[in-house]
């Protein structure tokens, strides 16, 4: 068996995954032959083509897609029973989903603060919640948080969600000691600046209170946080989560790991 042929018979679902990291997670499941489910807002039309495109037709595995809205937990909840009804037990769980706001405490709006808990922290916890005892059964499972750089260290005027990540990063741990006997591991990845649409809506946001370019927008913010200089590439995280489902990673658990350019080296 090849380092990734393992993935072949493997329930996946990776929330927020109709773009970004999310997305690029998604199709690197499917390309080692996962069946994979898909979740996020997208017209019909996009992911007809996309589920069509990323699904590895030399297996057969099955790329299929649910809108749960991870703001809500009855349709978090339609998504489990989903996944039960099409595909059985997951048993690879990548929690992506996220959204952000940015303004000062003081003026920050109570609706954008629970919108940002619901989605980037507590849709983690009813989702692992409800996938839990299918993993238990058979005795592995893999769960695998995306968290931030925001999940250690914190930015000015960003409260909701770096409350959020940190929390998610604890929520990690927590459940890494409760499953650690039954062959699970839990792990949240800590990522600095990838260029996703996001961070694309910052970097505007930079441009124009600083009245600049978007290429000075950009190294005004790579400059700030990220002594690489460089963007981290979709690909980098989605390669450091198929590690972390492989055998090599039995023993990673309980992490927060950083692909951050020395973000948080200081």
């Amino acid at each position: 068996m090849t380092d990734t042929e393992f993935l072949k018979d493997k329930n996946v679902i990776v929330t927020g995954s109709t773009s970004g990291i999310g997305l690029g997670i998604a199709k690197m499941f499917a390309k080692e032959g996962a069946n994979v489910i898909i979740n996020g807002l997208a017209d019909q039309f996009f992911i007809a083509n996309l589920c069509n495109d990323i699904v590895d037709k030399s297996v057969g595995n099955k790329v299929i897609y649910h809108s749960a809205d991870m703001s809500k937990e009855s349709e978090i909840i339609e998504l489990v029973k989903f996944a039960h009804d099409n595909l059985g037990a997951i048993d690879i769980l990548v929690n992506n989903a996220g959204v952000q706001y940015v303004a000062p405490i003081e003026e920050f709006p109570s609706e954008q603060w629970e919108k940002i808990i619901a989605i980037n922290l507590s849709s983690t916890f009813h989702l692992v919640r409800n996938f839990l005892a299918g993993m238990k059964i058979k005795n592995w499972g893999r769960i695998i948080n995306i968290a931030s750089t925001h999940g250690l260290v914190a930015s000015a005027n960003k409260s909701a969600y770096v409350a959020a990540k940190h929390g998610l990063v604890g929520l990690s741990k927590v459940i890494a000691l409760e499953v650690a006997a039954h062959n699970i591991t839990c792990n949240a990845i800590c990522p600095g600046w990838v260029r996703t649409d996001l961070v694309e809506k910052q970097i505007a946001s930079i441009a124009q209170e600083k009245n600049i370019s978007i290429n000075e927008a950009t190294n005004v913010l790579l400059c700030e946080k990220q002594p690489s200089g460089r963007f981290i590439e979709v690909d980098d995280i989605a390669q450091f989560v198929l590690f972390l489902c492989s055998k090599t990673a039995d023993n990673i658990t309980g992490a927060a790991l950083t692909v951050d350019g020395a973000w948080t080296a200081v």
